[in-house]
């Protein structure tokens, strides 16, 4: 009866790790600075996550069936419920699927650093090759400009 729960799980646990696999391309792709690369990993990345929101709502149907519910339903309640000659196979699917989505968030978040810190240099690289604009306020040719006090008001009130 959980066979084809067992099958989905495998199926959602191959493409969690193509999309890790994904996500350590993508490390590479923005260290190398390639546009075009990280354009074509984007689209594949999309369409893995697709394909994973498809079969964990094929999971869920396929879950609430085994219990007998409406709600949704974990991997762990689907352990509880099985027969105990599946729950070895369930429990080894839990624990892959748990450690590689970790791995998958933690390679996300450095990518996401890398994309940060990518930016912050293209941003400090144009402030250094485009000059600040000076102010261009009228004053008397011969005056000398006055250094800026900063623009500070007190207002104390006692209504």
């Amino acid at each position: 009866m959980s066979e084809p729960i067992i099958t989905v799980l495998e199926k959602l646990y191959k493409l969690h790790e193509s999309l890790y696999k994904l996500s350590l391309d993508k490390a590479t792709i923005i260290k190398e600075n390639d546009m075009e690369k990280l354009q074509q990993m984007l689209k594949d990345e999309q369409s893995h996550v697709a394909a994973i929101n498809t079969l964990e709502v094929e999971r869920q149907k396929l879950a609430k069936q085994l219990l007998g519910t409406d709600k949704d339903v974990t991997i762990s309640e689907c352990i509880e419920a099985a027969p105990s000659e599946m729950k070895g196979k369930l429990i080894s699917l839990q624990t892959k699927i748990s450690d590689i989505v970790e791995k998958l968030k933690d390679q996300n978040e450095l990518n996401q650093s890398l994309i940060y810190l990518s930016l912050q240099y293209v941003n400090m690289t144009l402030d250094m090759l485009q000059p600040k604009p000076e102010s261009f306020t009228y004053g008397r040719p011969n005056q000398q400009k006055s250094p800026k006090k900063p623009s500070f008001t007190a207002f104390d009130s006692k209504a």
